[in-house]
């Protein structure tokens, strides 16, 4: 994906445990599956021809795992901005547990008691935006599935509740960029879970 400008390259660790029983997964450090191990090796093809000038990843193991596993362990540089959610009192419940006890409940707005406020994740996109835009190069991102729509929605100048309209499944690439210039940042492609990436 050509572009006369630096793009951040996003990639959402494989499929864990908590992953498929679809439980609020933020800063408990599980481990992918098999599944999740399998579908991380094949994105070391797709991704065999980037060149990015730095890589990111978080450092909760499910990020580290697939970034070691696409080929970019000795590169990459683990990054605390990059970490999930800390969804405090709600780690490990579904939505639908939350949900009997709140039932108009939505992360997106509402946050997590004990856990992040939607203001303090949007702060940490926009420091990992900070510091992306200032590269000269293109970065790979290894993250999860909520921060990295927050900072999608961020790189957008979008409110972060805004990340609410951005599902992103488990092993898919996401690319940031830009249109004309720099001040029309855009999402070149999204959630791409193609079989090149599965």
């Amino acid at each position: 994906m050509s572009s006369p400008h630096p793009v951040v390259y996003l990639v959402r660790h494989g499929e864990t445990g908590w992953t498929v029983t679809h439980r609020h997964t933020g800063l408990t450090d599980v481990a992918l599956t098999e599944n999740g191990e399998q579908a991380a090796r094949k994105l070391a093809a797709p991704l065999a021809d980037l060149a990015p000038g730095r890589v990111w990843t978080s450092p909760l193991q499910r990020a580290k795992r697939t970034c070691e596993l696409a080929g970019f362990a000795d590169v990459a540089i683990v990054d605390p901005d990059l970490v999930e959610w800390d969804y405090g009192d709600y780690e490990g419940l579904t939505s639908a547990e939350i949900r009997r006890q709140r039932p108009t409940w939505n992360l997106f707005r509402d946050g997590c008691p004990g856990g992040e406020s939607l203001t303090e994740i949007s702060a940490r996109a926009d420091r990992v935006i900070q510091r992306a835009r200032a590269m000269d190069n293109d970065v790979l991102l290894f993250s999860s599935g909520h921060f990295s729509r927050v900072l999608t929605a961020r790189w957008l100048g979008l409110d972060a509740s805004c990340g609410r309209l951005f599902l992103l499944g488990t092993t898919t690439l996401s690319v940031l960029g830009y249109e004309h210039d720099l001040n029309e940042p855009v999402i070149r492609l999204w959630n791409d879970a193609s079989p090149g990436l599965r």
